[in-house]
């Protein structure tokens, strides 16, 4: 299975399943689950241990929520499906429509990527508001429900732990369980469902680990309602800082500063402008010197890209799937998580599409199988950095040493610029690079590609 073949989602293939799921987490990764399960179960139940606001405003359990994102494809894709005028009430409440092609620059390895040839809509604004509008939308799903300040303390289970009945939980003070037929965890990077495993006489998943220490720095200035400059700096050894501009809701540019393996912005107003006067490019620098700046800088750190293999178990508890980040989570700076919580969705989808039975090695499977080209592209990216530590992806210094190669080509080359917009778009899987029409391009004489 590859990123350009996924199965399509339509919601009347998947049959009456269940009586009711869980989905433990409500943030996007969890929202999206909790909708996909609503096709396959009479009841749904969206569990946060945090207030779930009806504004957007950021919630203490998504730390990076103050910081840049972005809506890739599949996050599109999969929100104006499962929503449906979903990317209109977006727009409405300020959310800014750009055109990759035209309105986005992207800056990589000592100058910008040309154009490419299609013109693809990319929908910005701040995460609350993303998370708000999916949140609203999830809510109003007529067998959906979303409890707040509901605080899950463990999995329940039959006696020989070989299924998962549902979920043990605090509330008010008081503890009660919750049963249900299927519970999706979505708590993230830190979900306990390994050490769970280990109490009750499974195997941990194996956990790849790709360290990066990762640090961000991120404020928000004016933006005049016509200007919609969009711009990603991204770094290249040897530059190991980059940056995002980013124009959001309410007439304003979040730009978010970044660093790997250590060379973290400062979050000082002073310090914050000479990181961005030290970025090859003066655009980050020049508007945060003409523009009033209207949020604080905020710091977030990440240490390590992890990945959790559960496909690779022998053994596994009925009633329990995991997904999002507590299945795999990414370098922040690509903004892949949205949409790779929209693409564990659609996989969630495909695996009810075929009953329950075996439903947990069909999903894990096929997860495995669609994260396999995004880990392939994000940890391959940070393994360009000599410092980056872990477990390398097969072939990925030859990769990178091609890249070294393409991404040159790519700044005056549209054909190839636009085959790398779809890969960094997750539209296609990055060895579609390796094509015969771009494979020629980039290793062709530059006179023969001028």
């Amino acid at each position: 299975m590859t990123l350009g073949a996924l199965p399509s989602y339509d919601e009347t293939a998947v049959d009456t399943v269940g009586e009711h799921a869980i989905v433990i987490g409500g943030s996007m990764a969890g929202l999206l689950a909790g909708r996909v399960l609503a096709d396959g179960y009479e009841r749904v139940t969206v569990l946060d241990r945090d207030p779930l606001p009806d504004e957007s405003i950021a919630r203490r359990g998504v730390p990076q929520a103050v910081h840049a994102h972005v809506m890739l494809e599949p996050a599109r894709s999969m929100l104006a499906t499962l929503f449906p005028g979903y990317l209109d009430e977006l727009t409405d409440a300020g959310g800014v429509t750009i055109d990759t092609a035209r309105e986005l620059s992207y800056h990589h390895d000592g100058g910008f990527v040309a154009d490419g040839l299609a013109s693809v809509p990319m929908y910005c604004a701040s995460r609350p508001l993303f998370e708000q509008l999916t949140r609203s939308r999830a809510a109003a799903t007529e067998n959906v429900t979303l409890r707040a300040e509901t605080y899950v303390t463990g999995l329940a289970s039959d006696a020989t732990g070989e299924r998962v009945t549902g979920v043990n939980y605090r509330e008010n003070g008081s503890e009660t369980t919750l049963s249900a037929d299927l519970v999706v965890d979505a708590r993230g990077r830190t979900s306990p469902v390994p050490s769970w495993l280990e109490r009750h006489g499974y195997e941990e998943p194996a956990t790849d680990t790709v360290s990066v220490d990762v640090g961000y720095a991120t404020t928000r200035i004016e933006r005049p309602p016509e200007e919609t400059t969009t711009m990603l700096v991204a770094t290249a050894p040897p530059v190991t800082q980059g940056g995002a501009v980013i124009p959001i809701e309410n007439d304003e540019w979040m730009i978010t500063l970044s660093g790997i393996h250590g060379d973290h912005p400062p979050t000082d107003a002073e310090g914050f402008i000479e990181c961005a006067e030290a970025l090859p490019v003066p655009h980050v620098a020049e508007l945060l010197t003409a523009h009033e700046r209207v949020a604080e800088i905020r710091p977030y750190r990440f240490p390590s890209s992890t990945r959790r293999r559960y496909e690779q178990l022998d053994a596994f508890p009925d009633g329990l799937l995991v997904t999002g980040d507590a299945l795999a989570s990414f370098n922040p700076v690509y903004g892949q998580g949205m949409s790779v919580s929209a693409l564990d969705a659609l996989q969630l989808h495909a695996a009810l599409a075929e009953g329950t039975d075996g439903l947990q090695t069909r999903f894990f499977d096929q997860a495995a199988e669609m994260i396999d080209p995004v880990w392939q592209l994000t940890v391959g990216s940070d393994f360009a950095h000599d410092a980056t530590t872990g477990p390398k992806p097969p072939g990925t210094d030859i990769f990178n040493r091609y890249m070294d190669r393409l991404i040159p080509t790519a700044h005056d080359n549209d054909y190839v610029a636009e085959e790398l917009k779809r890969v960094i778009r997750l539209q296609q899987d990055p060895t579609k690079l390796l094509a015969p029409g771009v494979l020629a391009r980039v290793l062709a004489p530059a006179w023969l590609t001028s």
